[in-house]
């Protein structure tokens, strides 16, 4: 079996990459690990920046995003009992995001790639990438309950962080950054009418909450909880309690409650593996990079890796230069770090850590304090959530 472009993995990363490179004219075979029901229905980010919901609207994946999708304007800062909404268009020159789950947009990917591109295989596991530095990398992979051969000219790791892809990195080529955090997020989804229009970011002695929601009758909520919690710990109303207690204003906003349909926890780490090229392998999406959830920038940052690796596939086969593949690694990671930067700055902000003492709560407080009263501040938080340019 052979294909231009080998592709671990139908995530968002991987399914978009494969739609960017078959409107280019770009041939390639997408091998997935899992059945379709489960990429289908796993539950992942929500929020797209505006530069993803433009590639997805002219790589002719947009239309029920539009449909369907919630256009998002702002977001609001909650603390002290205090609220402040961040006007996004106003302070970027009218960007916004859409609420949009990533389990919507693998259903529309999967879908145009299994009636106009290339090979989308399911329940194919991807058991090794050999020759990286060959001209014809190969990935070894079982289908159907046999092994089989694929060979490429590039191989796109975007199989997470316990993909394969990366194993075919040497150790002595590999640097690794990595933080955790001594929390979790506890989510849930509810049936029950988002309470505010918008995202709330709340920061609370008692430890963070985010409001945020799937569609105008689901919402989506998180309470920060220690690493390690169990969800089936917490009954349905100690949730709704503590969302209440830590969501708490001085107006008479109220927090609407609903039947609790799904609950699990999130870990928080940060995570960059450099580089994100190794020969003819590349990696893309968490198989390089991994954000805490706080700064919405996990499945935006896949996006911005494959765009990237996209022009640089067309430039190669339209001009025979390799200069854009060379530089892939290091165009992804200017973008990444200033991802993870603004990511570690939003969970440190807004999240109470098990040792802090009073001179944190109070640091955390000036830090809001600034970016509630002054304009070129507010204006740094709406530029990086609204999204950093997708070639920078």
């Amino acid at each position: 079996m052979r294909t231009t472009v080998g592709i671990i993995g139908a995530g968002p990363a991987g399914l978009l990459l494969a739609r960017l490179l078959h409107n280019a004219g770009i041939d390639s075979v997408v091998l997935e690990s899992r059945d379709r029901s489960y990429v289908e229905h796993r539950q992942r980010a929500g929020i797209l920046e505006q530069g993803t919901v433009d590639v997805l609207r002219a790589a002719g994946a947009g239309e029920r995003m539009d449909r369907e999708g919630l256009r998002h304007d702002g977001i609001e800062l909650r603390f002290a009992k205090r609220r402040h909404r961040v006007d996004f268009p106003g302070l970027t020159g009218g960007r916004s995001v859409m609420v949009y789950a990533q389990t919507e947009v693998c259903k529309d990917l999967i879908a145009l790639q299994l009636k106009e591109g290339g090979p989308l295989l399911f329940e194919a596991e991807a058991l090794a990438v050999e020759g990286a530095e060959s001209e014809r990398p190969r990935i070894r992979f079982r289908h159907e309950g046999r092994e089989t051969v694929l060979e490429c000219e590039y191989v796109i790791g975007c199989d997470g962080f316990w993909g394969v892809a990366r194993t075919a990195f040497p150790e002595s080529l590999c640097r690794v950054f990595e933080r955790t955090y001594p929390y979790a997020w506890l989510g849930i989804l509810a049936d029950v009418a988002p309470s505010h229009d918008e995202l709330v970011y709340a920061r609370h002695d008692r430890g963070f909450a985010l409001l945020s929601m799937r569609s105008p009758a689901v919402s989506r909520l998180y309470l920060q909880v220690p690493t390690g919690t169990d969800a089936e710990e917490w009954t349905d109303e100690a949730i709704w309690d503590e969302l209440e207690r830590r969501f708490e204003t001085d107006d008479d906003w109220r927090l609407e409650r609903g039947p609790i349909t799904q609950k699990s926890v999130t870990p928080m780490r940060s995570y960059v593996h450099e580089p994100m090229r190794h020969g003819r392998v590349f990696l893309a999406g968490d198989a390089a990079h991994i954000v805490p959830p706080t700064g919405a920038k996990g499945l935006n940052l896949a996006v911005g890796d494959v765009v990237t690796l996209a022009r640089a596939l067309v430039h190669e086969r339209e001009t025979g230069s390799p200069d854009l593949l060379d530089a892939y690694s290091a165009t992804c990671l200017r973008r990444v770090w200033q991802a993870e930067r603004f990511s570690y700055d939003m969970t440190s902000m807004l999240h109470p850590g098990p040792g802090d003492t009073p001179f944190d709560a109070r640091l955390q407080l000036a830090r809001l304090g600034r970016i509630t009263s002054s304009r070129a501040a507010e204006t740094d938080l709406a530029e990086a959530y609204t999204g950093f340019p997708l070639d920078a």
